[in-house]
């Protein structure tokens, strides 16, 4: 994930800040060279960490900050709003027009522009309930057209196009008049791309834009292009009148630089991350969020949202009656980790809570086999055993173990961790009442 490295260069930094009773010249400085090598090796433009730094330390040496008795937490404070500035809070919504908003895609040949033109259109469709069409104005590249009219189709979406024989200003304004002719909301378009930035393309987009006169104008660029990201969004919006950036591959091995330099050398604001290869990887960029994510500080609100998608109430309900009534069976335990699946991988997971260390991919990989074993032991098991594990003696845990392609070894760990986590829902029935209880988990 883009960010890990700079994540835990600055943990170190704050880590070393604790012992310090005050902040004072000297260990600001100390701190600041070391923030500056983290952001430079993350390839973040050095204008940036130019001033960046030089905010920091303008505000961690006021009189106000040195009266303060804990200097760490000080600098994640003013670090978090520096971050927060270069990331653009505020600025992330999407205009919207009536009786149509008009979105126009741009960038350069290969950056998946349109792929993210059908993970848009999904994202608008599924979580704001809005009405899309998807229209095709590549008329360079026929594979583009045949692309994004496959893709509509998988997310039942209707798909315009006009061959790649018509004008692309023409193919917006017929799409336009479609869009509100089938009672659509929102009109998605997905226009050419280049190897290189050029006057042809330009002259193109400037058009478009002058007759169909689109709420948003986004730009799409690959994270993981580093620097060249940030020349890109600057080159575009210098001679198109852009509002943003979709951010693709921030889930990759990018370093992060870019997502932290763009706003700030080119003056557009990120809307949306894209964080993996499938339709649905498409996220709402959220500054507050991402700044936390940096610092270290945990994603709890993305992580609750995350589990408002894919867990429905009545299961939250149902899994917090079993932990408030000390009941726990091996099928819960399994009904839990599907839950988890679901909500995404460990490692993400993990990245997600504040004060959780980042896994390791040795540690990813051992905590995913480990749920595989559980979850192929416990499959072997019959009805009666998963609910009553007390009657797993020798002969049936060598049945368990030969029926699920395991050692015996591997089914005592599993009802191990089984009884730990048992024992634990045992303790949390005497929360009952509710006292001490998270606030979703009161009034069962």
């Amino acid at each position: 994930m883009a960010f890990e490295s700079l994540t835990e260069k600055f943990q170190r930094v704050f880590k070393k800040m604790r012992g310090e009773s005050t902040l004072s010249e000297k260990n600001i400085e100390g701190a600041l060279g070391e923030i500056r090598v983290a952001l430079l090796e993350s390839d973040v433009n050095y204008k940036v960490v130019k001033e960046f730094l030089q905010h920091v330390r303008e505000k961690a040496l006021g009189q106000e900050v040195l009266l303060k008795v804990n200097p760490s937490e000080m600098l994640v404070k003013i670090c978090h709003d520096e971050l927060l500035a270069l990331l653009g809070s505020g600025e992330t919504a999407l205009k919207r027009g009536k009786p149509l908003t008009t979105i126009l895609l741009v960038g350069l040949q290969g950056s998946g522009k349109t792929t993210t033109a059908g993970k848009l259109a999904l994202r608008l469709k599924e979580k704001e309930g809005r009405k899309p069409l998807l229209a095709g104005l590549d008329v360079y590249r026929p594979a583009a057209i045949d692309q994004l009219r496959e893709i509509a189709s998988k997310i039942d979406v209707p798909f315009f196009s006009l061959g790649t024989k018509a004008d692309p200003v023409d193919i917006a304004l017929k799409a336009r008049e479609e869009a509100l002719s089938l009672g659509r909301d929102t009109l998605i378009l997905d226009t050419a791309g280049r190897l290189q930035i050029d006057e042809p393309l330009m002259e193109e987009l400037r058009n478009i834009i002058q007759k169909v006169h689109p709420e948003e104008s986004l730009l799409l660029v690959d994270a993981m292009a580093g620097q060249d990201a940030v020349n890109v969004a600057k080159a575009f919006h210098e001679s198109v009148p852009l509002t943003g950036i979709v951010m693709s591959k921030l889930d990759g091995d990018a370093k992060g630089g870019a997502a932290l330099s763009i706003k700030h050398m080119s003056g557009l604001p990120i809307k949306f991350a894209g964080v993996g290869e499938k339709l649905e990887d498409l996220e709402e960029f959220h500054p507050d969020r991402m700044a936390d994510r940096i610092l270290g500080m945990g994603d709890v609100v993305s992580l609750v949202e995350k589990a408002q998608e894919v867990i429905s109430e009545k299961e939250a309900a149902r899994a917090g009656r079993k932990m408030l009534e000390g009941e726990f069976t091996l099928e819960d335990m399994i009904d839990q980790m599907k839950m988890v699946r679901r909500i995404g991988s460990l490692g993400a997971i993990a990245k997600m809570i504040p004060g959780m260390p980042s896994l390791t991919d040795e540690q990813k990989e051992r905590a995913e086999r480990e749920m595989k074993i559980f979850e192929v032991v416990v499959s072997s098991m019959t009805p009666y055993e998963r609910r009553h594990p007390e009657c797993l003696k020798n002969s049936r845990k060598q049945r368990i173990a030969r029926g699920s392609g395991t050692t015996q070894a591997d089914v005592n760990r599993v009802l191990r961790k089984y009884e730990q986590s048992r024992d634990m829902m045992k303790k949390m029935k005497g929360l009952k009442g509710g006292r001490g209880l998270p606030p979703g988990f009161r009034g069962f």
